[in-house]
């Protein structure tokens, strides 16, 4: 998203350029130590992303996505 004179150029998806991979600033990972029990370290934000996907497909063509890969199931 990009603002200028404080306010947002964008006024909804159609002129918001989506971020691609090539896109992604650099991320850096550290596992600090820690007395607490073992657990996962990335996995919490990764389950909403393809439910969050196919919703904004469903509100922008009407059309549920069921299955996953999603493929060419808006042709």
């Amino acid at each position: 998203i990009t603002f200028k004179d404080g306010q947002v150029q964008q006024s909804n998806f159609h002129d918001y350029q989506v971020l691609r991979m090539k896109d992604m600033p650099k991320v850096e990972v550290y596992i600090v130590p820690s007395t607490e029990k073992m657990g996962g370290v990335g996995e919490p934000g990764l389950p909403p992303v393809a439910p969050a996907v196919t919703n904004a497909i469903f509100a922008a063509t009407g059309k549920r996505i069921r299955t996953l890969p999603i493929g060419n199931q808006l042709a």
